[in-house]
């Protein structure tokens, strides 16, 4: 098995469905060290755009569910430290965080666009050893980022699909199982 690091993904296993906050999740782990883990949630987009969250923006960026810890928090992922400072690199060319202020001017003079950064509400978050709790329990599996900083305009519900069907096998059948197995 693959061990969890910075910038690698956390891919939610078939067995998890039902678990509301990460049923078919993706999860971009933006920090992982001995004292836990960060992560966000890539590919569950919610009924916001930015401008429904942030004043002194019309930006209809739109907003995911980074996960079930602080969900009165906004987040953001982006590849454009030369422009944002205070950013702290995740890894491949991600970057986590930076000045806010500087973002909204960006955004607002069109420099910056969802091809160069992601926004959240809450993060994915585990206390040291839980994540690897997980992990031994089979809820998750690693995956390499093999889209580098492209994994930002990266989105969407098929996304959990797509990597069911790269691991073939089994997991090929549940990539057209439904969300909700009660609906089968």
């Amino acid at each position: 098995m693959k061990k969890p690091e910075k910038g690698s993904l956390l891919i939610a296993e078939p067995s998890i469905i039902g678990d509301l906050s990460f049923n078919r999740a993706v999860i971009l782990l933006a920090d992982h060290n001995n004292l836990g883990s960060v992560g966000f949630i890539l590919n569950k987009k919610l009924d916001y755009n930015l401008k429904d969250l942030i004043e002194g923006t019309d930006s209809e960026l739109p907003v995911y569910n980074g996960g079930p810890v602080e969900q009165d928090n906004l987040y953001f992922i982006h590849k454009s430290p030369e422009l944002i400072p205070n950013s702290i690199e995740i890894s491949q060319g991600i970057f986590w965080g930076g000045d806010f202020n500087t973002v909204l001017e960006l955004i607002n003079s069109s420099k910056i666009t969802s091809e160069d950064i992601k926004f959240f509400l809450g993060y994915s978050g585990w206390e040291e050893k839980q994540l690897k709790d997980e992990l031994d329990s089979h809820a998750w599996f690693v995956s390499k980022n093999n889209y580098d900083n492209s994994i930002i305009s990266k989105c969407c519900n098929e996304f959990w699909k797509e990597k069911m069907l790269e691991l073939g096998g089994e997991y090929s059948i549940w990539s057209n199982a439904p969300e909700n197995p009660s609906y089968n």
